[in-house]
């Protein structure tokens, strides 16, 4: 959990493991410092105006994340309180490249989002409630993908992406 000026509130011990690797976990002596090290070096990128300041794919070895920020309202008085909790979910292994494809057909960060959960086999509709957003602009998001891929339908990009990463 991060206060609204991205400063850490909260954390658990399976973020310091994911976060940590391969460092070993007896050789952290203030898991917290260390963590907010991690966060901002690791999860942050260099976002535009309008975009998240947080990576969505997080690496930690082999194993890759998928990082989601999801943005809370607690009314607390005198306390730091949380204002975002950023999720890493484990994604599955040796899936397609995304970043790679990415790069290859100029997608933008939420483009790149919803492919990867197209990727993953998840509805519109099931898209959407992932992003905070209407299935309307998810589709949205698919026909601009479908746009710079060059193809007419959600199996048509999953084909196109294979193909593209063979």
């Amino acid at each position: 959990m991060l206060d609204s000026a991205l400063h850490l509130v909260s954390f658990n011990a399976e973020a310091v493991h994911v976060l940590s690797y391969p460092d070993k976990l007896a050789n952290i002596k203030r898991a917290d410092v260390f963590l907010a090290g991690k966060i901002h070096s690791s999860l942050m990128s260099q976002p535009s105006s309008r975009e998240s300041p947080f990576v969505t794919e997080f690496r930690s070895g082999r194993r890759r994340y998928l990082c989601r920020v999801l943005f809370v309202d607690w009314s607390a008085n005198g306390h730091p309180h949380p204002s975002m909790a950023v999720l890493l979910e484990r994604g599955p292994s040796g899936l397609i490249p995304v970043s790679l494809v990415s790069e290859q057909f100029n997608l933008t960060r939420r483009e790149r989002e919803v492919l990867e959960f197209l990727l993953h086999g998840l509805s519109t509709k099931e898209i959407a409630g992932r992003m905070n957003v209407s299935p309307n602009t998810v589709k949205a998001f698919l026909r601009l993908i479908m746009s710079k891929t060059g193809v007419s339908s959600r199996s048509a990009i999953v084909g196109k992406i294979i193909m593209a990463t063979s």
